[in-house]
């Protein structure tokens, strides 16, 4: 899921702020990112066996002509995705290979997919504007019948349906979802690059759903198969909610990866509705 930013630029397109959140001389993608996505690639395909060790930062720097500075931002990214061990003063050790997607920030599925070194794509099955429900009021901080922008997206790994998205937009930023190309792979990178906007916050609710008639059509699954979902609220800097999504994974084609410890716990158990999916 599934961005907001600061205001106080010039009054873009469909009255959104100019380049909101953009700060002077930001990047979406820094340089670790790009090295991450390497090794991750690497251990992808195996050239880093689970139980191996990295090559040292050094090593590293070396081979990406880099500052080990960078390296190790790179190698923490592994770290939070638990694709490499977190043991401090000593070569890093590859735990594992799975498709997992980290909390530790705040991206887009795009944005994941393509830092991973999948072929990532997505089309919009539907798009409206329509009157916000009591729970989308709640999320968005309207009222039940305002304005908003419903779109239904289909999500795809290596050409394979794997996540439906259907997301709810505030009526402030509709106009400039409105006019991104359906077939666009990142709504997130899109909104940046047109108006600055950056998704700042995120609450995030996840359960296991079964599959409804429409998740199962589209993602190809049987009737009642177990999804994976994730609610997800975003908002800006100043707290100005944005989206409200509900993203349905098939099993076993992400997982998702919190990283705790005695001094930090990020994770929250809440009771379930435990009401049949339609």
């Amino acid at each position: 899921m599934s961005g907001p930013g600061r205001r106080g630029g010039r009054e873009g397109p469909g009255g959104v702020a100019g380049p909101v959140g953009r700060q002077a001389g930001a990047t979406v993608t820094a340089r670790y990112v790009g090295i991450a996505a390497e090794l991750r690639e690497a251990i992808m395909r195996g050239e880093y066996a689970v139980g191996a060790q990295l090559p040292t930062e050094a090593e590293l720097a070396a081979r990406f002509t880099a500052s080990r500075g960078t390296v190790r931002q790179a190698v923490a990214v592994l770290v939070t995705e638990g694709m490499v061990g977190s043991r401090q003063g000593a070569r890093r050790i590859v735990l594992g290979r799975e498709r997992s997607q980290s909390f530790a920030e705040l991206h887009s599925f795009a944005q994941w997919a393509r830092a991973m070194g999948y072929r990532v794509s997505g089309r919009v099955l539907e798009q409206r504007r329509r009157g916000a429900d009591a729970t989308e009021a709640v999320r968005l901080a309207l009222q039940p019948g305002e304005q908003v922008l419903s779109v239904l997206r289909l999500r795809s790994l290596e050409g394979e349906p794997v996540m439906l998205e259907r997301t709810v937009y505030a009526g402030w930023i509709a106009p400039a979802v409105e006019r991104i190309d359906p077939g666009c792979e990142s709504v997130t990178q899109a909104l940046y690059d047109s108006v600055g906007l950056v998704f700042a916050y995120g609450e995030h609710l996840i359960d296991a759903v079964a599959a409804g008639v429409e998740d199962a059509r589209l993602l190809a699954v049987r009737r009642g198969s177990p999804l994976l979902r994730q609610r997800r609220a975003t908002t800006t800097h100043e707290g100005r909610p944005v989206e409200w999504s509900d993203d349905r994974y098939r099993a076993g084609s992400v997982t998702f990866g919190i990283h705790n410890s005695v001094d930090a716990n990020p994770l929250v158990r809440q009771v379930g509705d435990l009401r049949p999916t339609l």
